[in-house]
């Protein structure tokens, strides 16, 4: 029997810069979206459960969408990324409305799932070599025993750069640098890149243009894990609490920046798992005719049916 492995699809996200609901606008021929392929291209990989991480006024609204159709080929459950889940001791502040970040999403995560799992954003195409890659991986880590080598064992899935750009806007990527063992040596999450020419450029707030090449690794926020990061995840975010208590109706806790936190004190190793896949997502308004053609393409291709779950 094939070993468990979980998937969870964070969808909690506001999602201010598309200006909607950008989770749930079709993009493909029947009326899917973006989750739908991921998915789709998961269960191809192995993947036997679907945990759909939202906030609790768009569970009708993912029902309607998904969930109906999903249930009837893989198992999923539902988990609310609540403003109020937090660490015994905490309160949230008032007035805060988004929620607390990727890193706390995958915390909320904690009693569905008990096997290794990924963590994916849901308004992002990943590519379906990608989840077999990743579901490879996965298979090989046992979710009490991976620690044993004195690390908590992790993966990422490192795409180039150059294949991860909006032509319409700025995007956010975590700029990774990594050992000739192929494993995560540090990461900066960098929250507007943008094409320029032959080359990228960073430019964050106030600080000097930073130029990077279009062959640089960056993470998508697809991780593999298994349940042993939970603890630590944890401890994290308590340190998050206190570091940020004067500033906490803002700030987020990131996934990328928490793991290389663990990264830094050696208590956990990410493998990064290479991909040429090119990355395609809802972004911008603008970015979902570009969307919708890429799907057209691939099913073409053959890749995707017409009609994905008919």
């Amino acid at each position: 029997m094939a070993e468990s492995i979980t998937l969870i699809i964070m969808a909690a996200g506001i999602g201010s810069r598309y200006g909607g609901l950008k989770q749930v606008d079709p993009v493909g021929p029947s009326g899917e979206i973006v989750i739908d392929y991921s998915i789709f291209d998961a269960l191809e990989a192995g993947f036997n459960k679907v945990v759909f991480l939202i906030r609790p006024e768009l569970e009708e609204v993912f029902h309607a969408k998904i969930g109906q159709k999903v249930a009837r080929r893989v198992a999923i459950e539902y988990v609310y990324q609540s403003l109020t889940d937090l660490p015994p001791g905490y309160t949230a502040p008032e007035g805060r409305l988004k929620p607390w970040g990727t890193g706390h999403a995958v915390l909320c995560c904690r009693k569905a799932v008990h096997t290794p799992f990924a963590a994916i954003n849901a308004d992002d195409f990943y590519g379906r070599s990608t989840f077999k890659t990743l579901a490879d991986y996965l298979r090989k880590l046992r979710p009490t025993q991976d620690g044993q080598s004195g690390f908590i064992e992790c993966c990422m899935a490192g795409y180039r750069l150059g294949n991860t750009l909006s032509e319409f806007g700025a995007v956010a990527r975590g700029v990774c640098q990594v050992t000739g063992e192929g494993y995560l040596a540090g990461i900066r999450e960098r929250t507007h890149i943008e094409r320029e020419g032959e080359r990228a450029i960073s430019r964050e707030n106030d600080a000097e243009p930073f130029y990077l090449p279009l062959e640089a690794t960056v993470s998508m926020n697809m991780w593999g894990f298994t349940p042993l990061l939970f603890q630590a995840l944890q401890d994290e975010f308590v340190l998050f609490l206190d570091k940020n208590a004067g500033n906490l109706s803002k700030m987020e806790f990131y996934l990328p920046e928490a793991v290389n936190a663990l990264i830094q004190q050696q208590r956990a190793r990410a493998r990064v798992l290479p991909t040429n896949e090119k990355w395609f997502g809802v972004t911008y308004p603008d970015d979902r005719p570009a969307v919708q053609a890429a799907i057209r393409q691939l099913i073409s291709q053959g890749v995707y049916p017409g009609n994905l779950w008919g």
